[in-house]
């Protein structure tokens, strides 16, 4: 049933910059009454053919009442969307609902110059994700047969299309909800897009450097300096106004002076100036900007910018005023004013881009010296953690293949790069350093898919998504401590405290192959240190097979080198043996005896890593925390010559146990999407639906929450299969009997205050009450000692078999969406904090994980000779739960306290759940690109 229009307002949240196919970046927005000269100029310059091809006719111009038709839309029956470039639309999608029906029409109208760009499959995405929103269950279009690229946008979106010919044109049908092939494909285009638009602009064939200086030490200079002094491949440009020369190159006074056409320009300015440069390179079709100035504010991640008003700021180039109240540019504003042009923003305040292939040798950076070409990509946030990891890398001599420094990211994040370094044959592994995070969600299914074939290591500090470092804008979260955390274990990424651990686990993947697994062959020249780096290898999940603490390495040299090599070659010729640690001390008088080379030259032999730790070694020039012999790869994709050597044998182990974690993971593999029965397809969403939303219109809406009655509560958890079983509140002694005799014997006696509903020892339950005059004491008794607690309510329920009490909490989160918890009943959950978090969707191997987690979860197996409880039941409540919870973000909270786990099923024994407005999630069933 259609909603009264004027309800409905202006949906700033169907706004999206999006990834074109070739990498190009656009804005997408609803279409407004304002839009009726745009649409007209991309009418007319249309081709007869693509005229006809819409219109089933040929017109020259669009009628005022035509135009007047287009644009005016009410956001619900009637929905427009529009892309644009440069002020100019290049894209129309619309949908007509058809009477008073759960189907539309809808249409599709792309500018000829932008055709095989994507733009049919983005607004098919965006309109199916607005229609569904607005109760939208099927499309139907009718296309002519010769019109071959729309019926291509149809059938190759994933949807289930039915197809029919009458009247001369192609009738298709087909219903909206999201498919598993529908999200593939979405997937599949989202991550070739935003990889492109990645690989513009780390390879590109001319660089300007806009604010180009010839001031020593200014970033203008140092960043034209580094770029020449790098042997960039391509052409670099220097624009300076006021100047002829800068750094030996010739100086340009603007853009528009260069006969080349520049694919990155890197941002040198004052904040004042950024309006005009960005502009300026937008006119002269700059694909990318590197922005190293800094001083540009964040907006509130919810704040309403020019919500309602389409056509304002991002369209028109006017720069509104932004959160400063001074010049009014925020980066809110940098951005939609390089979207224009369709350009991305590296930055503000980046420290630049690096990219080492011989084919590019890109230096646009503040780091005076390149780094070695390797396998190691990098991404950072905030200018000093990009600096520091730069450093880092250098001194450690860790060969990195691209290193991106996105500043305040404003615009390009860790998810676009983790996009490119997915498909870059020269990237091997990964490293992301994380102040926060703007889209959980997609972080974590983009990040999954690239660790099943390269390693992701990512540190973040312990408030990341709790607090926001300077010039972030996004959201921060409310979930339980651990859940961010365990979205990042989720995701199959190396999850690290720190920076110095960050290039522990990263210096030893880019010289060392992945180990099998944990078994791990110790090596010593000390019986005491073979033991404690054995102890500490078991700390860090590797199991010792092997250990050898009798070499003896005096003598000569060439005999210690010998005695090694032998001893290492041993070792790792053994099949029970996947890695091996060396543990090595200095000699009798103190001097140390670098044997690294020797080792290096054993362990090249053999497809295992060999990592060294060095104790005892006062020479301020021994090699430590690094990779010895450090030399850069020749082909891409290769492991970088060098040891991986550590100050400590603690270090050494840690870094491996993480890597061989890492391993176990990607064997396990991520599991198989499981819908339980009854809940495949979308009647039950649906029918939940319009139970949450009628209770939310009672309740007027609003972000307040609002506790769903028992019985609302038991017939929504009915529809997703959960039976919660019945509880009767009583005033009286003679309405517990009642309640008793119709639920039968035995029952149990619980007070109804959440803080006394479970609390045994408080007297807030009693058990195994077999009859009606035990009843009728119990619920006196109950009355009397509770008094204390301000007299609550009492409530009768049938005894349940026998179990293991669990908890099952689910949330709405701002920054991270659905959030689904589990841990045991009892002081584990309540004192011990002893929870399990996942982030839905859930596959098999995540729900069967989550149930396992907790500490306290081997109750669960059986224990101390009680018998194991039906785990299959458990995880499939617990699914319930979780899809229950992704479909609807209405549900601001869901509790199942206890879930009570028995031999052959479980038992409900109470539910509450809250409901709210939810708020936009950061991640839907459509492509987009931005913080949100």
């Amino acid at each position: 049933m259609a909603q009264d229009s004027t309800s409905v307002g202006y949906p700033s949240h169907w706004e999206a910059d999006v990834v074109l196919r070739d990498g190009a970046a656009a804005h997408l927005r609803p279409i407004g009454a304002a839009d009726a000269e745009r649409l007209q100029r991309m009418h007319a310059a249309q081709s007869e053919s693509s005229i006809y091809l819409r219109y089933f006719t040929y017109k020259s111009a669009l009628t005022t009442k035509e135009l007047a038709h287009f644009t005016g839309v009410d956001h619900l029956d009637r929905v427009a969307l529009v892309i644009l470039l440069d002020e100019q639309i290049i894209g129309v999608g619309r949908y007509d609902r058809i009477d008073d029906t759960a189907e539309a029409e809808v249409s599709f109208n792309i500018s000829d110059e932008h055709q095989g760009r994507g733009l049919g499959s983005i607004l098919l995405e965006h309109l199916a994700a607005a229609g569904r929103e607005r109760g939208i269950e099927r499309f139907t279009a009718e296309v002519l047969p010769e019109n071959r690229k729309m019926l291509a946008v149809f059938t190759e979106a994933g949807y289930e299309v039915r197809r029919r010919f009458e009247d001369g044109v192609v009738a298709l049908t087909f219903p909206i909800d999201p498919t598993d092939r529908s999200r593939a494909v979405m997937e599949s285009r989202e991550h070739r897009a935003e990889a492109r638009s990645v690989a513009e602009l780390t390879a590109p064939a001319h660089v300007a450097v806009v604010g180009a200086s010839r001031q020593p030490g200014s970033p203008g200079h140092q960043v034209l300096q580094n770029i020449i002094e790098g042997r960039f491949t391509g052409g670099v440009h220097a624009i300076n106004p006021e100047a002829f020369e800068v750094g030996g190159t010739t100086a340009h006074a603007s853009l528009g002076e260069l006969k080349q056409a520049i694919d990155v320009a890197v941002i040198c300015v004052p904040a004042a100036q950024l309006p005009a440069v960005v502009a300026d390179c937008g006119r002269h079709g700059v694909k990318g900007l590197v922005v190293i100035t800094d001083g540009l504010e964040a907006v509130p991640p919810d704040a309403d910018g020019d919500a309602g008003n389409p056509g304002a700021t991002g369209e028109t180039g006017n720069v509104g005023a932004g959160s400063d109240g001074g010049s009014g540019f925020d980066q809110r504003a940098l951005v939609r004013l390089a979207r224009r042009w369709g350009m991305r923003v590296i930055g503000p305040a980046s420290v630049g881009l690096i990219r080492t292939t011989p084919d590019v040798s890109l230096n646009a950076s503040l780091s005076p010296q390149m780094p070695l070409r390797g396998g190691v990509g990098l991404f950072s946030q905030s200018a000093p953690m990009g600096i520091s990891l730069h450093a880092a890398a250098h001194r450690r001599g860790v060969g990195v293949s691209t290193v991106i420094s996105a500043g305040s990211r404003a615009d390009l994040s860790g998810n676009d790069a983790m996009q490119h370094f997915e498909d870059d044959t020269a990237t091997r592994a990964v490293g992301l350093s994380l102040e926060s995070l703007g889209n959980p969600r997609k972080f974590s299914r983009i990040a999954r898919r690239l660790s099943l074939s390269k390693p992701v290591v990512v540190a973040t500090s312990g408030v990341m998504g709790r607090s926001l470092p300077p010039g972030h804008d996004v959201r921060t979260t409310l979930a339980p401590a651990g859940a961010v955390e365990s979205m990042l274990e989720q995701s199959g990424v190396i999850p690290v405290g720190n920076h110095d651990s960050l290039m522990d686990v990263l210096q030893v993947l880019a010289g060392q192959p992945l180990p099998v697994d944990g078994r791990l062959g110790v090596l010593a020249d000390s019986p005491a240190m073979a033991a404690a780096l054995a102890d500490a290898a078991a700390r860090h999940g590797l199991h010792p097979v092997r250990s050898d603490g009798a070499l003896t390495l005096d003598g000569t040299r060439r005999r210690a080198e010998e005695t090694l090599a032998a001893a290492l070659e041993a070792m790792l010729d053994d099949e029970d043996v996947d890695a091996v640690a060396v543990c090595l001390q200095p000699g009798l008088d103190g001097a140390h005896r670098d044997l690294t080379e020797t080792i290096a030259a054993v362990a090249r032999r053999h497809p295992k890593p060999v990592v060294l730790s060095l104790i005892g070694v006062l020479d301020p020039q021994a090699p430590l925390n690094l990779l010895a012999g450090a030399a850069p790869v020749r082909e891409a994709g290769a492991l970088q010559q060098g040891l991986p050597v550590f100050s400590s044998p603690e270090r050494s182990v840690a870094a491996l146990g993480k890597i061989v974690e890492y391993q176990r993971w990607r064997r396990r593999g991520i599991g198989e999407t499981w819908v339980p029965p009854g809940l495949e397809g979308p009647t039950v969403r649906r029918a939940a639906d319009e139970l949450l939303d009628a209770r939310l219109a009672e309740a007027g809406g609003g972000p307040r929450l609002h506790r769903l009655e028992p019985a609302r509560t038991a017939e929504l958890l009915r529809l997703y299969g959960l039976e919660v079983m019945e509880s009767v509140p009583f005033r009286t002694e003679d309405e517990a009997v009642a309640a008793a005799e119709r639920l039968g014997y035995p029952v149990a006696v619980k007070a109804t205050t959440d803080s006394l509903r479970h609390r045994l020892d408080l007297g807030g339950v009693r058990l195994s009450i077999t009859d009606a005059p035990m009843l009728r004491r119990t619920a006196a008794d109950m009355r009397e000692q509770l008094a204390g607690y301000g007299d609550p309510g009492l409530e009768v329920q049938a005894m349940a078999p026998t179990g293991q009490g669990c908890m099952v909490s689910a949330l709405e989160d701002p920054l991270m969406g659905p959030v689904v918890s589990f841990g045991l009943s009892g002081d584990a959950v309540e004192l011990l904090d002893d929870w399990a978090h996942a982030v839905p969707p859930l596959t098999d191997q995540d729900v069967a994980d989550l149930v396992r987690r907790p500490r306290a979860a081997r109750r669960l197996l059986g224990h101390r000779g009680l018998p194991a409880v039906d785990l299959d039941a458990v995880e499939d409540a617990v699914q319930r739960v979780a899809i229950l919870k992704d479909e609807h973000p209405q549900v601001a909270s869901l509790q199942l306290a206890p879930l009570l786990a028995g031999r052959h099923g479980v038992r409900i024994l109470h539910a509450a759940v809250d409901i709210a407005d939810p708020q936009q999630r950061t991640d839907s069933a459509r492509r987009a690109i931005g913080r949100r």
